[in-house]
């Protein structure tokens, strides 16, 4: 019987080398209803073993352990057993570089092992555990193969007013995606970038770090009364809205979040659709859910150019489907062919 359709229940199989740490796992999901442990394992060569026979949906694994690390792991199971990866670990507070490694690897998302996994405070941790396995569970993974650069797209039309700052948001799947694209960005590009990047709390510091790590171009933590400089990208602090004011600078907003999400990718187009106008570049990658949809329809309203990542490429379509259906779109493009286009649209010749 295939493992992976007990009872309909997402099937999910965890790796760890704590045995402390996989019963709290087990008793933080027990009571999912949709949510099924299938297995466990100490580590990556126990977990290979396994994986056939339990066809998992979901795997769940730590990045340090001994025998066959997390790393090590994603790499085999993108080649031998394609299966959509969450990282559950606490490297978020050491070496957490290493966790974007696995992302670089194969893996989907990320999530920071629960506070207090000791004293079984688990009810905080519980539905953002399994609203990522859901998530995951719907993701198609392919055996990672060499990639193949796709031509340039024909160079683009100059927009009637030069562009003055590119805005991309992204969800599940983003932080490679961004990484493709900001990696094919040359160091001198002309424009300052925004990025929104959905994900959990403790990892942010750790992403702008990899990909100053991985990219030409500088990145920072945008600070409040900034002026965002061309040739570097800037991120919202955590659990902040990043906003502009009337001189284009950067401000902050702390107000609710906007679907459940601070900071917003809606929030930050609209921002920039309000000041910038038909001067900005809204792009869209990957992502669960709609935040994004409005604000790109902000920026084409405003006469700015907008990018959506198309189905084939993206790990999740939510987001750039959504603003898509809107008629926010001008372009939808292949991961591949984004940087390109917005090297074109920013008339880098």
């Amino acid at each position: 019987m295939n493992g992976n359709n007990i009872s309909g229940k997402i099937t999910v199989l965890l790796v760890d080398d704590s045995a402390i740490v996989l019963t709290v796992l087990k008793r933080i999901l027990a009571p999912c209803p949709d949510i099924e442990v299938v297995g466990t394992a100490r580590d990556g060569r126990e977990a290979l073993e396994r994986i056939p026979k339990l066809s998992p949906r979901v795997i769940c694994t730590d990045l340090h352990m001994p025998v066959m690390d997390g790393l090590e792991l994603t790499r085999e199971v993108m080649d031998r057993f394609p299966t959509p990866i969450l990282v559950v670990s606490v490297s978020v507070k050491d070496n957490v570089m290493n966790v974007f490694k696995l992302l670089e690897a194969g893996a989907v998302d990320v999530f920071p092992k629960p506070h207090g996994i000791l004293e079984g405070d688990y009810c905080d941790s519980r539905n953002e555990l399994a609203q990522k396995i859901r998530i995951l569970a719907g993701v198609n993974v392919v055996r990672r193969r060499r990639r193949i650069e796709a031509p340039s797209p024909p160079l683009k039309d100059e927009p009637a007013v030069s562009p003055k700052i590119v805005v991309i948001g992204a969800s599940t799947g983003g932080p490679v995606a961004l990484q493709r694209v900001l990696s094919a960005l040359p160091p001198s590009f002309p424009l300052p970038i925004v990025c929104v990047q959905h994900i959990s709390d403790g990892f942010l510091l750790g992403l702008v770090e990899w990909l100053d790590s991985v990219c030409g171009l500088k990145m920072a933590i945008a600070r409040e009364g900034w002026q965002p400089l061309p040739g570097t990208v800037y991120f919202p602090p955590e659990g902040t809205h990043l906003l502009f004011n009337a001189e284009g600078r950067f401000r902050y907003s702390r107000e609710n979040g906007v679907n459940g999400h601070r900071p917003s990718v809606s929030m930050t187009f609209e921002s920039a659709a309000n000041i910038f106008g038909d001067a900005a570049i809204g792009v869209l990658l990957t992502g669960m859910g709609s935040d994004g949809a409005s604000g790109m329809k902000a920026i084409h309203d405003a006469g700015g150019i907008t990018i959506a990542q198309d189905e084939k490429t993206s790990v999740v379509f939510g987001m750039p489907k959504q603003a898509i259906e809107l008629g926010a779109a001008r372009e939808v493009a292949p991961l591949e062919e984004i940087a390109s286009l917005i090297m074109s649209y920013a008339a880098i010749r």
